[in-house]
Order: structure tokens, then C-alpha cells, then sequence
């Protein structure tokens, strides 16, 4: 009797264990936490360290995020190009935080902020993953990053489809049991990229020739993928605000280049960009969001992101 009682008290700890196998999945910024939520589906939700509204290239920890990173399972972030105090984090907890950096992971294709054919290409070199990235190099000491890679590679359809894949890899490594959930979901989460690249290709074709600004130096993958005609920004890559002699010669460009609109950002005052075009045909359209950190979190925010960012640009370079 004692022994059938032992037994079904096992039996009936199976699905607890099962479910604490799950590991603690935390993300840096909104748009991999969609990715990742995605991948995951019911078997648990990812945190994101980065709080809505914040800038993803400048931020500073609350003690209670820095300790759900320590007791992380699995970090899924961009890389320390986008997030240098994550990097330094990771760092100060002893390396030991098993971390995907996305942006560095096999099959990503990777653009240079500047015109260098030589920095385009498919990421196809041998990465250890569960390793710590040093790409300091890219940033200085205050996170500012104004060359080289571009971090913001999830606005490219492409590669968003491929992080789907590294995501659900590192999911079932880490959770074999829930292994074929993980292979469903991220099958799922493609086709859904796959519908809204297709959508948003038929939507963007018609003013693909319609030269733009931007306020920050982030859509180049979109632009690239679209071929749309992305003229200049008002702020650099990690939206640090430039000199007066940058404003002056994107001035220039605005009649020269036959710019149409000027895009300001959720995030940021949109008077420098009302100020660049003013006494300017230059239309002023409505702010994009390429971060997705004024939309609210969860599975569905890339898809926002990506269809927001496109009927914003269609609405304007359209009229």
C-alpha cells in the first residue's frame, strides 16, 4: 500500500518537473521578446529588461533586472552593437549568463552603416554562441556608434525568420522534451514573417523611387530590402544627436535628392526633424518605431512594428 502511494505521488509530479525544465528566458529589447515569445508559445513567456519607451542603445538597469539576468537560463539579445550596457552586464556577472547574441548568429545578413560593399554579406563564419561576443570595437565608451555594423538587422524580414530558427535551436537544446513544441512554433512564426514581407512588398513597390529621411540611422535593412530610397537621418545609428554641420548638409540633400518626406521618431522630439524641413516642400510624415519600444510587448509586436513602419512610409511618400 505504501509503495502505491509513493507511486502515485511520483506519477503525479511528472507534469511539475516537465514545466520546471522550461528554462527562465529573458530578452534585452521588445522586438527579440516577440521572437521569442513566438518560439515559446504556452510554455512560458520571456522577460524583457528593456522598459517601454526607453532607448534600447542607452539604458540603465534597475537592480531587480540585473538580478533576472543573473538567474537567467537563456539570454536571447541582439548583440553589444545595440546594447553596450547589456554587454557590460553580462560582463560583470562573471560571463556566466548563457546568451545568444542574434545579430552574430549563423545565416544573419549583416550591412554596414556606411556604403562599403565589403561589410554586406551573409554571416555564414562558426560562432560559439554560448560564448561572450568582444565587439567593442564598434562602440566607445559611451555606447555611441555612428560606423560600421549596423545592429538593427530585424528589419529585414529575412533575418527575423532566421532568428526564429537560432531561437528554437537554443530552446531545444536547453528543453529537449519540448523540442517538436518549440520546431511547431517557430515553423508558425516564419510563415507569419513570410505573409507580412509579401504584404508589405506589394505595399511598398508603388513609391520604392520616393527618396526619404529618417530621424536615426536604423531602417537601412529595410530600406535594402525594399529598395526604398533612404536619404539620410538627422541622428546617428544609436540616435546621439549629430553636429550643426550634419544638419546643414542633410539640409542640402533634401532639395537635391528630391526628398518627399521626413520621419521623426515615437521615441524622440520630433522638433529637429519640423525644424530640418522647414520652408521645405518636404512632407513631415508619422513617427516610426523601428525598436517597437512604444508598442505593447508580446508575440504580436514584430508584425506591428514591421506593418506600422511600412504604412507610415506608403502613407506619406504615396499622397
Amino acid at each position: 500500500m505504501r509503495d502505491t502511494v509513493l507511486l502515485s505521488l511520483a506519477l503525479s509530479a511528472l507534469p511539475v518537473l516537465a514545466m520546471a525544465e522550461v528554462p527562465k528566458v529573458v530578452t534585452d529589447m521588445p522586438v527579440v521578446q516577440s521572437l521569442t515569445a513566438q518560439v515559446m508559445g504556452d510554455l512560458g513567456t520571456p522577460a524583457v529588461l528593456l522598459d517601454q519607451g526607453a532607448n534600447p542603445h542607452s539604458y540603465q538597469m534597475k537592480p531587480s533586472q540585473a538580478r533576472a539576468l543573473q538567474e537567467a537560463g537563456l539570454l536571447f539579445w541582439v548583440g553589444p552593437e545595440m546594447t553596450p550596457w547589456l554587454s557590460r552586464a553580462i560582463d560583470a556577472a562573471g560571463g556566466k549568463v548563457p546568451q545568444i547574441a542574434l545579430l552574430h548568429s549563423d545565416g544573419t545578413h549583416l550591412q554596414s552603416y556606411v556604403d562599403d560593399d565589403d561589410d554586406d554579406h551573409d554571416h555564414d563564419d562558426d560562432h560559439d554562441h554560448d560564448d561572450d561576443h568582444d565587439h567593442d570595437d564598434h562602440a566607445d565608451a559611451d555606447g555611441h556608434s555612428h560606423e560600421g555594423l549596423d545592429p538593427h538587422a530585424w528589419l529585414d524580414p529575412h533575418n527575423a525568420g532566421n532568428w526564429v530558427s537560432v531561437i528554437a535551436a537554443a530552446l531545444a537544446k536547453a528543453d529537449p522534451e519540448n523540442a517538436a513544441t518549440y520546431e511547431a512554433n517557430a515553423k508558425a512564426a516564419q510563415e507569419r514573417i513570410d505573409t507580412l514581407d509579401k504584404d508589405l512588398r506589394a505595399e511598398l513597390t508603388p513609391v520604392k523611387d520616393r527618396p526619404f529621411v529618417v530621424y536615426h540611422a536604423a531602417y537601412g535593412y529595410f530600406a535594402a530590402h525594399y529598395g526604398l530610397q533612404d536619404e539620410g537621418s538627422v541622428a546617428f545609428g544609436d540616435a546621439t544627436d549629430p553636429g550643426a554641420a550634419h544638419l546643414s548638409a542633410l539640409r542640402a540633400d533634401l532639395k537635391a535628392k528630391g526628398v518627399v518626406c521626413a520621419f521623426p521618431e515615437a521615441s524622440h522630439d520630433p522638433r529637429p526633424m519640423q525644424r530640418l524641413i522647414e520652408g521645405t516642400e518636404v512632407r513631415l510624415g508619422q513617427p516610426l518605431d523601428p525598436e517597437g519600444t512604444q508598442i505593447t510587448p508580446g508575440p504580436d509586436l514584430y508584425d506591428t512594428l514591421m506593418r506600422t513602419i511600412g504604412g507610415n512610409l506608403s502613407g506619406c511618400l504615396g499622397q
